[in-house]
């Protein structure tokens, strides 16, 4: 096994590890740390004009914003929050589509730009007394009742 392939094998048991520990609010930090993570490796793709490196992390980074975080919320109990950060996601997954069929970095650094702001904000809301993971993995829910 070449060293290229051990980091990866050791970062995925790694982030697996993570995933099966965390509570539902890290789950949602960790889909934001990922998709800011793919985000880089898009750019990176775009950089080194390797096309099918950016397109496949564009479309993880989409995976994670549509299939993760936007499908996390609860539109019927978050209300307006849940309705404003679901119109968010849906347009930072049409700036990365832009961003694929250009091949601009800058639009992969503004879409990075507001995964940063809402996992800080994410982040700076962690409750104090989290539960195990038990707890409904539709963490966002609960904290877009706002």
């Amino acid at each position: 096994m070449n060293s290229t392939a051990a980091i990866k094998a050791y970062n995925t048991v790694g982030l697996e590890s993570e995933i099966i520990g965390a509570d539902p609010h890290k789950l949602i930090s960790l889909l934001y740390q990922g998709a800011l993570l793919e985000i880089a490796n898009a750019k990176n793709g775009i950089l080194r004009k390797e096309n099918m490196a950016k397109g496949a992390a564009i479309s993880r980074t989409i995976a994670i914003i549509g299939e993760g975080l936007n499908a996390s919320l609860d539109k019927n109990v978050g209300g307006e929050l849940a309705q404003n950060l679901s119109s968010l996601y849906d347009y930072m997954i049409l700036r990365l589509v832009a961003a694929n069929l250009k091949n601009d970095t800058a639009i992969l650094d503004e879409v990075a730009r507001l995964l940063t702001e809402l996992k800080g904000a994410w982040d700076s809301i962690r409750p104090n007394n989290v539960q195990s993971p038990s707890v409904s993995a539709n963490a966002q829910r609960s904290y877009a009742r706002g």
